[in-house]
């Protein structure tokens, strides 16, 4: 049964409102995420599936191999580092610096957990490749699994 006074939920002006409208479009993108999803930020990054596996490529301008590092866990993919400045410049010198620098952290799902110690990773004029070989068992394509009478 509905009230006929206007619920202080329901009116356009309400501030929750909007709040709730945005929690909604975060759970929708959340969950509509595929196996490559790695959502958005630094460092941009290609995913290429190759005859052997994948292969994932990561634009690294300005960082040096010694401050990058490269971790699988499962399935999970991560690239981590830090973007140091190259020296300091006072503020009042300082007209425009539109350059970041910092930490940053990359994860990205794969669809499948690398064998370990198969994967390699290198630095070639800023730009990161990281190759990721497919692990024998899933070569198998689909499977026909009996269904049995229980007893």
């Amino acid at each position: 049964m509905s009230s006929l006074i206007p619920s202080f939920w329901e009116r356009s002006d309400n501030p929750m409102l909007s709040l709730q409208k945005e929690m909604d479009r975060m759970f929708r993108e959340f969950s509509d995420r595929r196996p490559f999803d790695t959502g958005s930020g630094f460092p941009a990054i290609d995913v290429t599936e190759t005859e052997t596996g994948l292969e994932v490529t990561a634009e690294l301008p300005g960082i040096a191999e010694k401050d990058v590092e490269v971790a699988v866990s499962d399935r999970t993919l991560t690239i981590k580092g830090e973007k140091k400045a190259e020296k300091t410049v006072s503020e009042k010198d300082r007209h425009l610096s539109e350059r970041s620098y910092g930490a940053f952290r990359r994860t990205m799902t794969l669809p499948y957990a690398p064998e370990p110690g198969s994967i390699d990773a290198h630095m070639d004029n800023g730009i990161l490749t990281i190759a990721l070989p497919r692990p024998e068992e899933t070569e198998v394509g689909p499977q026909k699994i009996e269904v049995r009478r229980k007893g």
